[in-house]
């Protein structure tokens, strides 16, 4: 249970650090070697489903243009269920990937791309590896006596998946709405344990340029403290909003 936890807390963070509010939206800026650095955590938080954070930032982009339109590449709305939305979206980041969906120059331009990581660090074999690694991991630290355990072990081959739906799927049909934006956009509770902040979703589609998605006093936004810090330190350094 435990590496559960960890991995989901792990691979949340540098998706909502690195792919989403980095890669996807730029709210703050940072040098070749610490992108390098990034895309390194990411792909060895993230494990089995490590996405492209290349490809994550068209793809979001997309979400944020199109947001509950027929065009939108995850939309409860349009989809009828949610392995359905999962299957749509997953077709599309492949379309992107493999350059079978060509998108405008307005989605492609200013994200990270490192051509090695982007070659191997997200193929089958990469996959093979972590499934390994897993398989190692557990049989290391799991008692002969809490064979129960493995229960847990399919989460870790749908860890990125499954933090995805929570947002894509729930966070357009329950919730709380603060701001009156075009979408079905919710926040899913008024502190955001789960998923660090990533579930202020109406929050952040109405400030999509702000890297802190808590708007409310009560919200609390659990990444943004460590943001504000690698930018007081000089890891990154953020886009000042107006």
């Amino acid at each position: 249970m435990l590496l559960v936890i960890i991995h989901w807390y792990t691979s949340l963070f540098f998706q909502t650090f690195f792919l989403h509010r980095y890669s996807a939206h730029k709210h703050f800026t940072m040098s070749p070697f610490w992108e390098k650095v990034f895309y390194i955590l990411s792909w060895i938080t993230q494990g089995f489903t490590a996405l492209s954070p290349h490809v994550y930032g068209k793809l979001h982009r997309l979400h944020h243009a199109y947001a509950d339109t027929e065009k939108d590449v995850h939309s409860p709305k349009y989809d009828k269920t949610l392995v359905a939305m999962m299957r749509k979206t997953d077709k599309i980041f492949r379309g992107i990937k493999h350059g079978r969906i060509v998108l405008e120059e307005k989605f492609c331009k200013n994200l990270p791309y490192w051509g090695f990581m982007e070659k191997y660090a997200y193929s089958l074999g990469a996959r093979i590896l972590w499934a390994g690694i897993y398989v190692t991991i557990y049989y290391m630290v799991v008692p002969s006596t809490a064979l129960w355990l493995w229960a847990f072990f399919p989460l870790h081959f749908i860890m990125t998946p499954l933090q995805g739906v929570v947002i894509n799927w729930f966070a357009h049909k329950m919730g709380y709405r603060s701001f009156d934006v075009a979408d079905t956009s919710t926040n899913l509770m008024p502190f955001d344990l789960i998923t660090m902040g990533e579930g202020y979703h109406n929050n952040h589609h109405a400030h999509s340029g702000n890297a802190n998605f808590s708007q409310k006093w009560y919200e609390i936004d659990l990444s943004y403290p460590a943001i504000a810090l690698f930018d007081a330190i000089g890891v990154i350094k953020l886009v000042k909003t107006k």
